[in-house]
């Protein structure tokens, strides 16, 4: 007669089969039944340890593009973490630096799979960091009003000193200002000017502006200018008179000052000066060019003659 089947073993312990069976039912969903998704997301790259002396001397991509796929939920939590692409760079020398970047360089939180990396690498141009000092030379197009010339310009500051990669300071030279229009100038003038820098030096140092202070002088011409009279007032009795009685200059005088003055003896005075030397009859004669507004002074050269005789 066969034996009946033993069902105590089935019921035997049945809670604790009952928990696992719930435990691994549990574990299936949050596993693998749970939604699978795949999303691309942006990591940012994160250079870290750069040595003082040196600095990054080219432009890269300071992100990278990964897709990931993993549990709806884990991906969730995962964007609002900061995750980026870390990079040590303590022992990085002057040269180009290919950095790999592959699903063991970012750290993704467990469950998550890499699929995609875009770029695959980037280079660093890593340089020495090098200060520099530019003089800064300033370009005029263009010219004065008539009668007036340019003189100079004066740049304040005249040096900037600059702080970069030795690759991009190295080659130049000496820095320029943008053109600076001196077209119908008639007097100094101040104007804020820019650089004309190079893209790499905008990179390092933005636009850079500097003062120009531009100085115009009246254009002087030179002339001799004779039968300019002498003043006796204070010398002598009546009835003694001077010779010569005139003198002649040779002078700077302002271009518009001579186109205005019909005659050019009317811009000198002379006088007496000194005291009378009793054995030859002398006096010291001291002339001046008179002072007009708007104006440069005259400039005297020499004169003659330098001393005249009171004769009655």
């Amino acid at each position: 007669m066969p034996a009946n089947p033993d069902f105590s073993r089935l019921t035997r312990h049945w809670l604790l089969k009952l928990l696992s069976l719930v435990i691994g039912a549990s574990l299936w969903y949050f596993v693998v039944g749970e939604d699978q998704v795949e999303m691309a997301v942006t990591i940012p790259i994160e250079l870290h340890n750069l040595p003082a002396d040196l600095v990054i001397a080219n432009q890269y991509k300071k992100d990278i593009d990964v897709s990931v796929r993993g549990p709806r939920r884990l991906i969730q939590e995962m964007r609002q973490q900061n995750i980026s692409r870390p990079v040590d760079l303590s022992k990085a020398q002057p040269g180009s630096l290919v950095i790999q970047h592959d699903s063991d360089s970012i750290r993704f939180p467990q469950g998550i799979a890499v699929q995609r990396v875009q770029p695959a690498n980037i280079t660093l141009l890593v340089d020495r960091l090098v200060q520099k000092e530019f003089a800064i030379t300033p370009v005029t197009r263009g010219k004065p009003a008539a009668g007036y010339v340019f003189e100079e310009v004066v740049l304040n500051p005249a040096k900037i000193t600059v702080t970069g990669p030795q690759a991009y300071l190295g080659g130049e030279a000496a820095l320029k200002t943008h053109q600076i229009n001196l077209d119908g100038l008639h007097q100094s003038s101040q104007f804020q000017v820019h650089l004309n820098l190079s893209d790499a030096l905008i990179k390092l140092i933005g636009e850079t502006v500097v003062q120009a202070n531009v100085v115009i002088r009246e254009a002087m011409v030179h002339r001799t200018v004779s039968g300019i009279p002498i003043n006796a007032r204070g010398y002598g009795q009546e009835g003694m008179r001077i010779v010569p009685p005139t003198l002649t200059v040779q002078a700077d005088i302002p271009e518009l000052l001579v186109q205005q003055t019909p005659e050019l003896a009317m811009l000198f005075r002379a006088v007496l000066s000194g005291e009378l030397d009793l054995e030859t009859g002398e006096l010291a004669v001291m002339v001046n060019g008179i002072s007009l507004p708007g104006h440069a002074p005259i400039v005297i050269r020499s004169f003659t003659p330098q001393k005249v005789r009171i004769v009655r």
